[in-house]
């Protein structure tokens, strides 16, 4: 398919909006009731602080709703409201946030089932509302609404759509799109589907097997069996990393990307030369300001000293895992939730480990002063910090 052509085709058809509605105004008081803190706004106006008795809460200066998700939920409320009658879906979660999400699905929207790990479009009918999430939605599944004749609401953030056409900009050039992300995230499914060819590397160890298979130390059965779920279909190594460009899921640790970016030029140089380099790599920055903004106040919050760390936000929300990330690498005792009901009642927190499961801590909070670190993914209303931090003080109380 020819994506670009695709997408200019759909971008002027009237079943089409990526703007919203004008409805501002009048969406605005629910998202405020829902989502805002006048406890957040007093604690930003007052050093990210707050001294309750023997508690300490330190904000990290940059948490929460990003631009790019306040927009995809404010057109989302918007929907709701131009097509009061109609039936609304989305194709998957607005953002990774429950709460958010719930309130989406009171407002009647429906959310796109998924069986086997593979969406069921069959419920979608000519003339129904189907809203594109923040983090997009696949090429191909923007063409299976058009031709259903679907009214599509696209709230994809700009950010990811810098993403997209990146990759383009790779396929038009020839050049394999080298994407940092989580193979089966929805944003990373959705860029590659707008790849020419692709490979999804997770991290620095698996961009590493990759350098040192372009270099000639790797063998093609253990490498096609490492990555055949994460490269285009007909992917041949030998071919296809000779002329290579670097992408990411725009929440992925920044430095990290920076990382793999380097390694990958640094690769390129050695197997190629100086004088060839420009004719077999290609970089473009495709980093979140967002997302680069959070993780950089995290960096600061945890050179502070804390008793413990509260990060919240969906399980599911990659930004929010990697913010996890860097509590952990400072030996932080730390602690992901994705909903204020996960601490207590009693001196109880249930949290999420960094790559583990579900579990149970008792007693959570120490005795004596105490100072605790908190910050939220981009998906994480005020509202939902708020609620957090009050039931932090009712323990600390009790």
């Amino acid at each position: 398919m020819d994506t670009r052509a695709f997408k200019r085709s759909l971008h002027h058809s009237d079943r089409y909006n990526r703007r919203g509605f004008g409805l501002g105004d009048e969406v605005a008081g629910s998202l405020e009731q829902a989502y805002q803190s006048n406890l957040i706004a007093s604690l930003r106006e007052n050093g990210y602080q707050l001294q309750h008795g023997r508690l300490s809460v330190k904000l990290a200066e940059a948490f929460g709703f990003c631009w790019g998700v306040e927009r995809a939920v404010a057109m989302a409320y918007e929907t709701r409201r131009h097509y009061p009658t109609e039936r609304i879906w989305i194709t998957n979660e607005i953002i990774h946030n429950p709460s958010v999400n719930d309130h989406l699905r009171e407002m009647n929207v429906l959310f796109i089932p998924v069986e086997g790990g593979v969406k069921d479009f069959s419920g979608v009918a000519n003339g129904d509302v189907v809203i594109l999430p923040a983090f997009g939605a696949t090429v191909q599944e923007m063409q299976l609404l058009n031709e259903r004749g679907c009214h599509i609401v696209d709230t994809t953030c700009p950010w990811v759509s810098k993403v997209w056409n990146t990759v383009e900009k790779h396929k038009k050039h020839a050049f394999t799109s080298i994407i940092h992300g989580k193979v089966k995230h929805e944003e990373t499914l959705a860029t590659s589907s707008f790849a020419g060819t692709y490979l999804v590397v997770l991290d620095m160890a698996e961009a590493q097997l990759v350098c040192d298979y372009i270099l000639g130390k790797g063998e093609r059965e253990a490498f096609m069996a490492r990555f055949a779920k994460a490269c285009s279909p007909g992917f041949d190594p030998d071919r296809d990393l000779l002329r290579l460009g670097v992408a990411n899921q725009t929440t992925m640790l920044k430095s990290e990307t920076e990382e793999i970016g380097r390694l990958f030029e640094r690769t390129m140089l050695q197997r190629f030369g100086p004088t060839e380099l420009n004719d077999h790599f290609l970089a473009f920055n495709t980093i979140c300001d967002a997302t680069q903004e959070r993780q950089d106040a995290m960096f600061a919050l945890v050179d502070e000293p804390l008793d413990l760390m509260v990060v919240i936000g969906g399980y599911n929300s990659s930004n929010t895992t990697h913010l996890q990330e860097i509590a952990v690498s400072r030996g932080i005792r730390s602690f992901h939730i994705d909903t204020p009901e996960r601490i207590g009642p009693g001196n109880r927190i249930q949290h999420k480990p960094l790559g583990g499961e579900l579990e149970l801590v008792e007693p959570f909070l120490p005795e004596g002063p105490l100072k605790v670190g908190i910050t939220s993914g981009a998906s994480t209303p005020d509202r939902v910090v708020e609620d957090v931090i009050g039931r932090l003080i009712d323990l600390a109380d009790a």
